[in-house]
């Protein structure tokens, strides 16, 4: 299911993820160390952004695999290395932007648009799953602990616009193999 190189792509992932995302996702704390200056690298609010960041495009890629094989598609995970680099580099320069892409699903072929579009669609509607878990349990589930519920809301708004973001019919976005695709099955 997984190869070993795979596996270590995927620590490198979230690894990467969790120190882009630390600068912006910051571990809740008492109010009064918020104003203490932060270090270079701080080890909790790293950990808080792997926890928030990470599932959301580790499930997101592992949707496109996963959708890939059930079709008999061999798919493997690959780091896209120029992607992390600009990410980070962003990050030391302290942008307020940030681009992150991180890594992609490699399928040898395809047999036919109608597999491509659901291969497509898998990742963003994975993301649009996590939003709607995290709006379900942020509603309804009380006495939450603060950190969870922190958690929890950024989650809600990363996997939001990460659907948002890569249902855009720009290639090589999946919206844009999505709407292709559909196109090319109704036409």
């Amino acid at each position: 299911m997984f190869t070993l190189r795979e596996l270590i792509y995927l620590v490198i992932l979230i690894g990467a993820v969790g120190y882009v995302f630390s600068g912006f996702i910051r571990a809740p704390r008492p109010y009064y160390e918020y104003f203490y200056r932060r270090r270079f690298f701080d080890l909790e609010d790293f950990k808080f952004a792997c926890i928030v960041t990470a599932p959301a495009i580790l499930f997101h890629e592992l949707a496109h695999k996963f959708v890939a094989m059930s079709f008999g598609i061999p798919a493997y995970f690959e780091i896209y290395w120029t992607g992390i680099f600009i990410a980070v580099f962003l990050k030391l320069i302290r942008s307020p932007i940030l681009i992150v892409a991180p890594g992609y699903v490699v399928l040898p072929f395809v047999s036919s648009h109608f597999q491509d579009m659901l291969i497509s669609i898998a990742g963003p509607l994975t993301n649009l799953l996590l939003y709607f878990i995290s709006s379900m349990l942020l509603k309804y589930k009380k006495n939450l602990k603060r950190n969870v519920a922190i958690g929890l809301a950024l989650s809600k708004k990363i996997n939001l616009i990460l659907f948002i973001f890569n249902m855009l019919p720009i290639p090589p976005l999946d919206g844009y193999h999505v709407f292709y695709d559909l196109f090319k099955i109704i036409f």
